[in-house]
């Protein structure tokens, strides 16, 4: 996925090819379409497939950085999207997390590693690495592969900017108190 609505590739002979699409919905769509076909086509289903929708803008997030997230869960099934099991999209509270604190899924802690703000990533999860063979009652049945759409609004990194690297961070930014304990260090704007 590159700037401007571009998606470059390699085929088999290793030659780069680039499709320029009429609309950021259009990449967006096609980018989908790729990592479905490419969990499809994949003989060894062990990992988290990721496929990047937008790239974002920032330093990618890594473990200890709190984000914000936005997104949606789909269960896969007959090789495609399935029903909707969870959404935070058009609500008014957005998932807030830190990466590595091991209280979402695995399959998100992996595929949300370099993530930038402003980013928007197409996850497929197998299910050793989302619910596994428990599921999640009356929402995800036992050994289901997952499809989310992920996107990061805010990230906090756990390394704040030193005076060294001529960045500074803006009050805004800042951890501050907050009688929230759920906050993750976000303030309350």
């Amino acid at each position: 996925v590159q700037p401007n609505n571009y998606s470059t590739f390699y085929d088999d002979q290793r030659q780069n090819w680039s499709i320029m699409f009429e609309s950021e919905k259009a990449a967006m769509d096609f980018s989908k379409q790729v990592c479905i076909a490419k969990w499809n086509s994949s003989s060894v289903l062990e990992s988290v497939l990721c496929q990047d929708l937008l790239l974002g803008e920032g330093q990618g997030v890594e473990a200890g950085d709190s984000l914000e997230v936005a997104y949606t869960g789909w269960l896969f099934q007959n090789n495609g999207l399935g029903q909707v099991f969870d959404s935070n999209v058009n609500k008014d509270k957005l998932l807030r997390l830190k990466l590595g604190s091991g209280k979402v899924i695995k399959g998100w802690e992996e595929g949300m590693m370099g993530m930038k703000k402003g980013g928007r990533r197409y996850l497929i999860i197998p299910p050793a690495w989302a619910y596994g063979a428990q599921g999640v009652t009356g929402r995800v049945p036992p050994d289901s592969t997952l499809v989310f759409e992920v996107e990061v609004t805010r990230v906090k990194l756990a390394k704040e900017c030193s005076a060294s690297d001529g960045l500074s961070v803006s009050s805004r930014d800042s951890p501050a108190p907050s009688p929230v304990p759920s906050s993750d260090g976000f303030s309350a704007d």
